[in-house]
């Protein structure tokens, strides 16, 4: 067991203890830096186990459930390395005076990267082309014939910090942009649409850019796809649970929508057998905000946090700081 006080736990993979700007930081002011990544699926009852009497925690999406934080008698900050909260308690947090903290806008234009990348592989349909020709075919026309970006309508949900760089990347494109968000009046050049049936209606390609909570939880379901065109293509950089990802690969299969690109999914990562042969589809494994430069700023940043909190401060990257009045 660890010294009492001293000890700060890490899932997130990669982290140094030799690290100058990270590890070794919190080596040098006296903390026991105990690495635990998280490579996979975790339960609530190995993390409170690994957590095992930790001052901090530097993590990835751990299930911070309530039960796991009451457990904690001496833990006084989470420090989320990314912005998505949803694996976090937050409510407990604040009740047992846990700061919990994130790494605001660090990876916005990694996120942006990404969308992009996975919007133009669906169009150019760049997966199909690589299996083709590694197998020894050469289809330059017919049923793999790429599409192109130029002249279509692109629709946002969400036109936060992430949806506008987003918007940023398209402008250039030749595409007409659309957004719907509840919040923001303007984005840019995109223009703002008043309801969520509108822009699944008129939208060729529909890019998700929204936080997960309960009134965004399965936004776009069976009936939300109905709506959209057959010919439509659906991204997904920010939630799994966004999307009712039954519905969605049903629809997929039937050939009532194009094709989609999904970094997020239901169940993390996804059972091999719920992906496998699902047509028009593309995935990547949660890394639209990775790179090795973001990952860099956001450990920096998640590193700067704890050692602020243990050392008696509330830093402006904490989301729940007034319901902490007395770390």
């Amino acid at each position: 067991m660890n010294t009492p006080q001293k000890k700060v736990f890490v899932s997130w993979p990669g982290y140094s203890t030799s690290d100058p700007e990270t590890g070794k930081r919190l080596a040098d002011a006296g903390y026991d830096v105990v690495l635990r990544p998280k490579f996979g699926a975790r339960s609530a009852q190995e993390l409170e186990a690994m957590l095992d009497g930790a001052v901090a925690a530097i993590v990835s999406t751990d299930p911070f459930s309530r039960v796991v934080i009451e457990a904690q008698q001496n833990l006084k900050v989470i420090a989320r390395v990314g912005v998505g909260t949803d694996s976090i308690d937050l409510a407990a947090a604040s009740q047992q005076k846990i700061l919990v903290t994130i790494t605001p806008g660090l990876n916005a234009d990694t996120v942006a990267e990404h969308t992009f990348a996975l919007m133009l592989a669906l169009i150019r349909k760049v997966v199909d082309q690589d299996t083709l020709v590694k197998s020894g075919r050469w289809e330059r026309v017919g049923e793999f014939t790429p599409g192109e970006l130029a002249g279509r309508t692109v629709g946002l949900l969400g036109a936060g910090t992430i949806g506008r760089k987003v918007i940023d990347r398209l402008s250039g494109f030749g595409v007409k942009i659309l957004f719907f968000d509840p919040i923001v009046r303007q984005a840019g050049p995109a223009t703002r649409i008043d309801s969520l049936p509108e822009i699944l209606r008129i939208s060729d390609i529909l890019s998700l850019h929204l936080p997960l909570t309960a009134e965004t939880r399965l936004i776009i379901g069976a009936r939300e796809m109905e709506e959209m065109k057959s010919t439509a293509l659906l991204i997904n950089t920010s939630r799994g649970p966004l999307i009712d990802q039954a519905a969605l690969f049903s629809a997929l299969r039937k050939g009532s929508l194009a094709g989609a690109a999904l970094d997020v999914f239901e169940e993390e990562p996804p059972p091999t057998a719920t992906v496998r042969d699902v047509p028009n589809l593309i995935c990547s494994p949660h890394l639209a905000g990775l790179s090795r430069e973001s990952i860099r700023r956001m450990t920096v940043s998640a590193t700067d946090s704890v050692l602020a909190v243990l050392s008696g401060q509330i830093p402006p990257t904490a989301i729940n700081a007034q319901a902490v009045t007395n770390l």
